[in-house]
């Protein structure tokens, strides 16, 4: 019986008790801030690795751009005869 009257004692001491405070805990607030900006870059790390990725894509264009030149240069491929005579006209009819 007195384990029965010692856990009703200590269930009513319990109810007794004061309620804790529904406010954060000193510093918590502050912890979780920092905490969070810690975890995200604050945009520089963002804006170097976009502008990374921009450059490269810009020198493969420059690359693709700089070889459809060079081949478009080297080609020995003459006009056909009706766009030669054509173009013989066309100059011809300018240079008056």
């Amino acid at each position: 019986m007195k384990n029965r009257e010692e856990i009703l004692d200590r269930l009513f001491r319990a109810a007794i008790a004061p309620v804790p405070p529904k406010e954060m805990p000193f510093g918590f607030d502050t912890r979780i801030l920092a905490l969070v900006r810690a975890s995200s870059p604050n945009g520089s790390p963002i804006i170097a690795l976009f502008a990374q990725r921009a450059a490269v894509i810009a020198l493969a264009v420059i690359a693709l751009a700089s070889v459809g030149v060079y081949r478009a240069s080297t080609s020995n491929d003459d006009l056909p005869a009706e766009y030669t005579m054509a173009d013989n006209a066309i100059q011809s009819s300018l240079g008056e």
